[in-house]
């Protein structure tokens, strides 16, 4: 397996709030409870065997874990569709640029599209701390892998970090539970980041040959005769 090259991410935040606000992590640091509390097997009365659940999927192990998560700023109560926080934070230089930990987009900005809703605003998530990633690397936002139990989606973006790090990079975000009350704690991640290579793609299409059909049936055998095929034989190294 080929080695992997250390990259460096730097974060950088207003120093007045530089002993408040949670710190981004990397993704395999914020697994939620549930993923955690998983058994690796499951009996399965139809076929009267175990079975081995998501846990021991290494594609989804790896998706959930891969990038860094961009931590929520401060508690938010949640009450009867609307939003209230009290941060408590100092003031500063910085405070000119905002202290709200949300801000909004006017549905209009997403009429036609499967986002709109005419009464209901697109939340933005408010960031503070910068990103500056190594030249050639954007940084893929999304929402967090697998989160569904979350009572937003955040949108995805794609944006290039290498040379937009001297402002903040925020998070527009559907809130999709219209029953939720109560708090959304400081630290629940707003959206998972992973950095990418700026490259272009060519794309080729070919008939599967006969020394390629040999191996696509080899490989599709291993993989069902056996537990672990893929994550010895075939998984890279991610972190």
């Amino acid at each position: 397996m080929a080695q992997l090259t250390a990259e460096r991410i730097t974060f950088r935040c207003p120093p007045e709030l530089a002993g408040v606000l949670p710190r981004p992590i990397p993704a395999s640091h914020g697994l939620p409870d549930w993923f955690k509390a998983l058994p690796p097997k499951v009996f399965c009365e139809h076929l009267n065997g175990d079975l081995l659940t998501i846990k021991k999927c290494p594609p989804v192990i790896d998706a959930m874990t891969y990038g860094f998560l961009m931590p929520l700023a401060t508690d938010i109560k949640v009450e009867n569709g609307e939003f209230a926080w009290d941060t408590g934070w100092p003031g500063g230089e910085f405070a000119k640029i905002t202290r709200s930990p949300l801000g909004y987009h006017d549905p209009h900005q997403v009429a036609g599209t499967p986002f709109y809703d005419q009464d209901q605003f697109i939340i933005k998530f408010n960031n503070f701390w910068t990103i500056e990633l190594p030249p050639g690397y954007s940084v893929l936002v999304m929402h967090p892998i697998n989160r569904d139990e979350l009572p937003f989606r955040t949108l995805c973006g794609l944006v290039d970090c290498d040379s937009y790090h001297d402002a903040f990079v925020q998070f527009p975000t559907r809130w999709v539970d219209p029953d939720f009350n109560g708090v959304l704690p400081k630290g629940t991640p707003m959206a998972q980041c992973i950095p990418i290579r700026r490259e272009s793609w060519e794309l080729r299409f070919e008939d599967i040959g006969e020394a390629e059909k040999q191996k696509v049936y080899g490989t599709s055998a291993s993989v069902s005769n056996s537990t672990g095929v893929y994550r010895e034989q075939f998984r890279s190294p991610k972190r």
